[in-house]
């Protein structure tokens, strides 16, 4: 029983059966990231995801500009709905969508902020995947430049 048990639980966190289950804690490898020509690195050094119910919370944990540890908190509904989370001195409104198959989920993010007297929006796209097994998470993000041309970026954590 107990093995069964083992199996059924290794398949769930596989994405075998239902939708992919990203919970855990993840940490940061730059090896297996892609960030092309961006000098932008915006990545969390180390992410603790947990589920419960339909909310996934997401604890990122990043050097900040002073040199100091920075911690972000985030939640987001997995059935859908929108959600709000605080950001900087703004509000990031996101949604969740799952691929056909549930292996794959995108969070759809906007973010409207003040910036030299102007109100910017900022629209962005990640689309998380299990690699490896479930040993790795893979966030492909998408976002908008300045001149409107996009910037594509991988961020590739391994489970802890």
């Amino acid at each position: 029983m107990r093995i069964l048990l083992s199996f059924a639980f290794a398949m769930i966190s596989a994405g075998l059966l239902g939708q992919a289950n990203f919970a855990g804690t993840w940490a940061f490898n730059e090896s297996k990231s892609n960030f092309g020509e961006s000098q932008f690195r915006f990545a969390a050094t180390t992410m603790v995801v947990t589920v419960s119910g339909n909310v996934l919370s997401v604890e990122s944990t990043m050097p900040g500009r002073d040199g100091k540890v920075m911690k972000t908190n985030a939640k987001y509904n997995i059935d859908g709905t929108a959600r709000e989370n605080p950001m900087f001195n703004s509000t990031r409104k996101s949604t969740v969508t799952w691929s056909a198959d549930k292996n794959a989920m995108t969070i759809a993010s906007t973010m409207t902020f003040e910036m030299n007297g102007e109100s910017r929006t900022m629209n962005t796209s990640e689309t998380w995947k299990l690699a490896e097994g479930g040993k790795v998470l893979l966030i492909e993000s998408t976002r908008r430049n300045r001149d409107g041309g996009e910037m594509k970026t991988v961020a590739a954590y391994d489970k802890k």
